[in-house]
């Protein structure tokens, strides 16, 4: 009887984690989840790893540098980055450092299984670039849903005047 394939979910945001973990494990992966760095090396340290999903953005050390620690204690995993913020650096910059492909949120399972299969990027990812727009606006709900939907504050917070970020988001609806 072969072993099932093993895979490792790295993602700070519990419901994505318990997710992603299901859904591995229905298609015949046996699973392992990690809410961080620290949690991700110990589990590839204690069991044989195929593949890891790994998010870029999580408290404490950054997914390149899971990337880094999870290539230096398993060099025979393959490494797909997950983001909620992609861009050309840090997708150039995880291919470079190993990860065998880069995808942007939201991603299911078959897409992050497809973007193992595929071949590896030859350091020029394919992913949508977001309007500058978009970038915008994804930052403003950011800080405004860390000031609490204080606008006043979020306004310091990001260097502009209450009024300016108050026409900012009149232009278009924020979630809070």
């Amino acid at each position: 009887m072969s072993e099932r394939p093993t895979i490792l979910v790295v993602d700070d945001e519990e419901r994505l984690r318990e997710r992603l973990t299901a859904a591995f494990e229905e298609r015949g992966y046996r699973t392992f989840a990690a809410a961080g760095h620290d949690a991700a090396i110990e589990l590839a340290r204690q069991h044989p790893i195929d593949r890891a999903v790994i998010d870029l953005r999580m408290p404490g050390p950054h997914g390149l540098v899971v990337l880094e620690h999870l290539l230096d204690a398993r060099p025979d995993i393959e490494v797909v980055v997950l983001t909620g913020y992609g861009s050309i650096a840090t997708a150039v910059e995880a291919i470079r450092l190993g990860a065998r492909n880069y995808l942007t949120k939201p991603a299911n399972a078959d897409q992050i299984l497809a973007a193992f299969e595929a071949e590896p990027s030859a350091g020029s990812p394919t992913f949508e670039i977001p309007t500058l727009a978009k970038l915008e606006r994804e930052h403003i709900e950011r800080v405004l849903r860390e000031c609490n939907g204080n606008i006043s504050m979020a306004a310091r917070a990001l260097g502009v005047h209450r009024r300016t970020l108050q026409y900012k988001l009149a232009k278009f609806p924020v979630k809070r």
